[in-house]
Protein backbone atom coordinates (compact mmCIF):
# COMPACT_ATOMS: atom_id res chain seq x y z
CA UNK A 1 0.00 0.00 0.00
CA UNK A 2 2.72 2.40 1.10
CA UNK A 3 4.66 1.54 -2.26
CA UNK A 4 1.01 2.31 -4.19
CA UNK A 5 0.73 5.68 -2.73
CA UNK A 6 4.28 6.49 -2.73
CA UNK A 7 4.45 6.21 -7.02
CA UNK A 8 0.75 7.56 -7.03
CA UNK A 9 2.26 10.95 -5.41
CA UNK A 10 5.61 10.50 -7.76
CA UNK A 11 3.29 11.01 -10.50
CA UNK A 12 1.34 13.52 -9.85
CA UNK A 13 4.31 15.12 -9.00
CA UNK A 14 5.68 14.37 -12.13
CA UNK A 15 2.88 15.83 -14.01
CA UNK A 16 2.55 18.95 -12.06
CA UNK A 17 6.42 19.96 -12.37
CA UNK A 18 6.06 21.09 -15.69
CA UNK A 19 3.56 23.80 -14.46
CA UNK A 20 5.11 24.50 -11.16
CA UNK A 21 8.93 23.80 -11.42
CA UNK A 22 9.62 28.01 -11.72
CA UNK A 23 6.82 28.52 -8.62
CA UNK A 24 8.99 29.21 -5.46
CA UNK A 25 9.38 26.45 -3.10
CA UNK A 26 8.04 23.71 -4.85
CA UNK A 27 10.98 21.35 -3.91
CA UNK A 28 10.60 21.35 -0.57
CA UNK A 29 6.69 21.04 -1.12
CA UNK A 30 7.29 17.62 -3.49
CA UNK A 31 9.80 16.63 -0.49
CA UNK A 32 6.84 16.74 2.31
CA UNK A 33 4.58 15.26 -0.40
CA UNK A 34 6.89 12.74 -1.40
CA UNK A 35 7.92 12.18 2.36
CA UNK A 36 3.88 11.56 2.89
CA UNK A 37 3.69 8.95 0.63
CA UNK A 38 6.83 7.32 1.71
CA UNK A 39 5.33 6.95 5.37
CA UNK A 40 2.08 8.58 5.47
CA UNK A 41 1.35 10.48 8.60
CA UNK A 42 -1.85 9.87 10.18
CA UNK A 43 -4.85 11.71 9.02
CA UNK A 44 -7.46 14.01 11.39
CA UNK A 45 -4.91 15.45 13.62
CA UNK A 46 -3.15 18.87 13.93
CA UNK A 47 -1.62 20.62 11.48
CA UNK A 48 1.46 22.81 11.90
CA UNK A 49 1.72 24.83 8.40
CA UNK A 50 3.66 27.70 7.76
CA UNK A 51 7.56 28.90 7.20
CA UNK A 52 10.13 28.81 9.12
CA UNK A 53 9.64 29.34 12.70
CA UNK A 54 7.75 26.06 12.21
CA UNK A 55 10.47 24.75 9.86
CA UNK A 56 13.04 24.91 12.63
CA UNK A 57 10.81 23.60 15.36
CA UNK A 58 12.51 20.13 15.07
CA UNK A 59 10.58 18.44 17.93
CA UNK A 60 7.28 20.42 17.53
CA UNK A 61 5.55 16.80 17.29
CA UNK A 62 7.02 15.92 21.27
CA UNK A 63 6.42 19.87 22.70
CA UNK A 64 2.37 18.66 23.14
CA UNK A 65 2.18 15.91 25.30
CA UNK A 66 -0.78 13.86 24.28
CA UNK A 67 -1.51 15.66 21.04
CA UNK A 68 -0.53 14.32 17.61
CA UNK A 69 1.19 17.15 15.50
CA UNK A 70 1.81 16.93 12.23
CA UNK A 71 4.61 19.64 11.56
CA UNK A 72 4.47 20.38 7.47
CA UNK A 73 6.26 24.42 7.91
CA UNK A 74 8.29 25.21 4.53
CA UNK A 75 10.82 27.68 5.31
CA UNK A 76 10.81 31.06 4.30
CA UNK A 77 7.51 30.42 2.39
CA UNK A 78 4.47 33.13 2.68
CA UNK A 79 0.64 33.38 2.84
CA UNK A 80 0.69 33.32 -0.85
CA UNK A 81 2.48 30.20 -1.25
CA UNK A 82 -0.24 28.59 1.46
CA UNK A 83 -2.49 29.37 -0.74
CA UNK A 84 -0.73 27.94 -3.61
CA UNK A 85 -0.19 24.82 -2.62
CA UNK A 86 -2.73 24.31 -0.07
CA UNK A 87 -3.69 21.25 -1.97
CA UNK A 88 -0.34 19.54 -1.28
CA UNK A 89 0.48 20.99 1.80
CA UNK A 90 -2.96 21.29 3.73
CA UNK A 91 -5.39 18.83 2.32
CA UNK A 92 -3.88 15.38 2.20
CA UNK A 93 -3.97 15.32 5.94
CA UNK A 94 -7.76 16.03 6.56
CA UNK A 95 -6.71 17.87 9.82
CA UNK A 96 -9.04 18.30 12.81
CA UNK A 97 -7.33 21.35 13.74
CA UNK A 98 -4.76 24.17 11.69
CA UNK A 99 -2.15 25.88 13.82
CA UNK A 100 -0.60 28.66 11.10
CA UNK A 101 2.41 30.98 11.54
CA UNK A 102 2.72 32.98 8.63
CA UNK A 103 2.70 36.33 7.15
CA UNK A 104 5.90 37.71 8.16
CA UNK A 105 7.76 36.65 4.78
CA UNK A 106 5.14 38.53 3.28
CA UNK A 107 6.26 41.85 4.75
CA UNK A 108 9.49 41.39 4.85
CA UNK A 109 9.91 40.59 1.39
CA UNK A 110 8.51 43.86 0.18
CA UNK A 111 8.46 46.88 1.54
CA UNK A 112 4.70 47.97 -0.57
CA UNK A 113 2.89 44.88 1.84
CA UNK A 114 0.80 46.19 4.52
CA UNK A 115 -0.93 44.91 7.26
CA UNK A 116 -4.16 44.94 5.73
CA UNK A 117 -2.99 42.72 3.12
CA UNK A 118 -1.15 40.30 5.19
CA UNK A 119 -5.02 40.47 7.06
CA UNK A 120 -6.61 39.38 2.86
CA UNK A 121 -4.23 37.04 2.12
CA UNK A 122 -5.46 35.24 5.49
CA UNK A 123 -8.66 35.55 4.80
CA UNK A 124 -8.72 33.86 1.73
CA UNK A 125 -6.33 30.71 2.31
CA UNK A 126 -8.89 30.32 5.77
CA UNK A 127 -11.57 30.60 3.09
CA UNK A 128 -9.93 27.64 1.42
CA UNK A 129 -9.24 25.77 3.99
CA UNK A 130 -12.72 26.08 4.95
CA UNK A 131 -14.21 25.45 1.39
CA UNK A 132 -12.54 21.80 1.92
CA UNK A 133 -13.31 21.04 5.94
CA UNK A 134 -16.05 23.47 6.75
CA UNK A 135 -15.40 22.15 10.83
CA UNK A 136 -11.91 22.54 10.46
CA UNK A 137 -10.54 25.00 13.88
CA UNK A 138 -8.13 27.38 12.27
CA UNK A 139 -5.36 28.64 14.83
CA UNK A 140 -2.95 31.65 13.89
CA UNK A 141 -0.19 32.11 15.59
CA UNK A 142 0.84 36.00 15.82
CA UNK A 143 3.55 37.31 13.97
CA UNK A 144 6.83 37.23 15.99
CA UNK A 145 8.90 40.63 16.70
CA UNK A 146 12.08 39.49 15.68
CA UNK A 147 15.22 41.73 16.45
CA UNK A 148 16.73 41.10 13.21
CA UNK A 149 13.10 42.71 11.77
CA UNK A 150 12.44 45.32 14.21
CA UNK A 151 11.65 48.07 11.86
CA UNK A 152 8.67 46.00 10.70
CA UNK A 153 7.47 45.74 13.64
CA UNK A 154 4.55 48.51 13.03
CA UNK A 155 3.35 46.58 10.46
CA UNK A 156 3.32 43.28 12.14
CA UNK A 157 1.59 44.76 14.55
CA UNK A 158 -1.22 46.27 12.42
CA UNK A 159 -1.28 42.72 10.81
CA UNK A 160 -1.73 41.11 13.95
CA UNK A 161 -4.06 43.16 15.42
CA UNK A 162 -5.90 42.94 11.73
CA UNK A 163 -6.33 39.24 11.94
CA UNK A 164 -6.99 38.91 15.51
CA UNK A 165 -10.24 41.27 14.52
CA UNK A 166 -11.04 39.45 11.74
CA UNK A 167 -10.72 36.13 13.43
CA UNK A 168 -13.56 37.36 15.95
CA UNK A 169 -15.78 36.74 13.71
CA UNK A 170 -15.00 33.74 12.22
CA UNK A 171 -16.35 30.67 13.96
CA UNK A 172 -13.91 27.52 14.72
CA UNK A 173 -10.99 30.18 15.37
CA UNK A 174 -8.60 31.25 17.43
CA UNK A 175 -6.12 33.74 17.80
CA UNK A 176 -2.71 32.66 19.71
CA UNK A 177 -0.80 35.74 20.94
CA UNK A 178 2.80 35.47 20.87
CA UNK A 179 3.93 38.80 20.49
CA UNK A 180 3.92 40.28 23.79
CA UNK A 181 5.71 37.84 26.03
CA UNK A 182 8.38 38.31 23.30
CA UNK A 183 8.77 41.79 24.04
CA UNK A 184 11.09 43.15 26.79
CA UNK A 185 9.68 46.00 29.39
CA UNK A 186 11.24 48.75 26.69
CA UNK A 187 8.52 47.30 24.36
CA UNK A 188 11.57 45.37 21.95
CA UNK A 189 12.37 42.26 20.86
CA UNK A 190 14.07 39.96 23.56
CA UNK A 191 17.26 38.87 22.32
CA UNK A 192 17.79 35.84 24.62
CA UNK A 193 14.88 34.24 22.40
CA UNK A 194 16.67 33.96 19.36
CA UNK A 195 19.30 32.03 17.82
CA UNK A 196 22.23 34.49 16.54
CA UNK A 197 20.97 35.20 13.19
CA UNK A 198 18.48 37.02 15.58
CA UNK A 199 15.22 35.83 12.96
CA UNK A 200 14.70 32.30 14.25
CA UNK A 201 13.85 31.03 18.05
CA UNK A 202 16.03 28.46 20.11
CA UNK A 203 14.84 26.53 22.82
CA UNK A 204 14.11 29.26 25.42
CA UNK A 205 11.55 30.95 22.72
CA UNK A 206 10.04 27.84 21.47
CA UNK A 207 9.17 26.95 25.67
CA UNK A 208 7.76 30.44 25.16
CA UNK A 209 5.38 29.74 22.61
CA UNK A 210 4.48 25.74 23.91
CA UNK A 211 3.06 27.59 27.11
CA UNK A 212 0.71 29.61 24.83
CA UNK A 213 -0.27 27.04 22.51
CA UNK A 214 -0.95 24.42 24.30
CA UNK A 215 -4.03 25.80 25.66
CA UNK A 216 -5.62 26.28 22.37
CA UNK A 217 -5.07 22.72 20.90
CA UNK A 218 -7.99 20.41 20.42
Amino acid sequence: MRRILFLSALLILTAAQLSAQQLPFWNEVAEIVLADAAAPKPRGEILFAGSSSFTMWKDADKSFPGKTIINVGYGGSTLQDQIRYVDYVITPYAPRQIVLYCGENDIAYDSTVTGHDVLNRFAKLVELIRHRFPRVHISYVAMKPSPSREKLLPVFSEGNRLIKEYLKGVKRTSYINVFDVMLDEAGRPRHELFLEDMLHMNDTGYAAWIELIKPHLK
